[in-house]
């Protein structure tokens, strides 16, 4: 994990030298106003933000990378063969993110057409969506 927190970490970087330039480059409208100063405060805020999360991530990466022995990818002498083995569980095929999808399309559709009657319906076909989600594993073909 070594290498994703230098990827983050130089991104930070990167994101703490922008800026302070575009707060000096833009005007209030966000136009380029070279010389002018006075910042546009939507995408100064923007970039702010995205400063911070890359170094939120940055450092989360670096305090798990000295507790983890190291990956044969962050290994100088790691060889192919020793990341080969079990990678983990991985779910096979599901038809219910399809339903939670199809019942969040219906919550926001009732929400943006003021229906709050087709909101009720999809919250209540969303209960069950999401239910039969997280209990997937846990009964009929794939239970463990």
């Amino acid at each position: 994990m070594k290498a994703e927190a230098w990827i983050f970490g130089v991104t930070t970087v990167f994101l703490v030298l922008v800026t302070p330039a575009y707060w000096l480059v833009t005007d209030s409208d966000g136009n380029a106003n070279v010389g002018g100063g006075g910042g546009d405060w939507t995408g100064t805020s923007a970039l702010v933000m995205t400063g911070l999360l890359t170094l939120m991530v940055t450092l989360y990466l670096g305090f798990h990378a000295k507790k983890m022995d190291a990956r044969p990818e962050d290994r100088k002498d790691g060889e192919i063969a020793d990341g080969a083995g079990e990678l983990g569980f991985f779910p096979p095929y599901s038809w219910w993110p399809l339903w939670c999808g199809a019942t969040l399309a219906t919550l926001v559709f009732g929400v943006a057409m003021g229906a709050w009657w087709l909101f009720v319906i999809g919250a209540a076909l969303g209960a069950v969506a999401l239910s039969g989600l997280i209990f997937e594993f846990y009964r009929g073909e794939h239970a463990h």
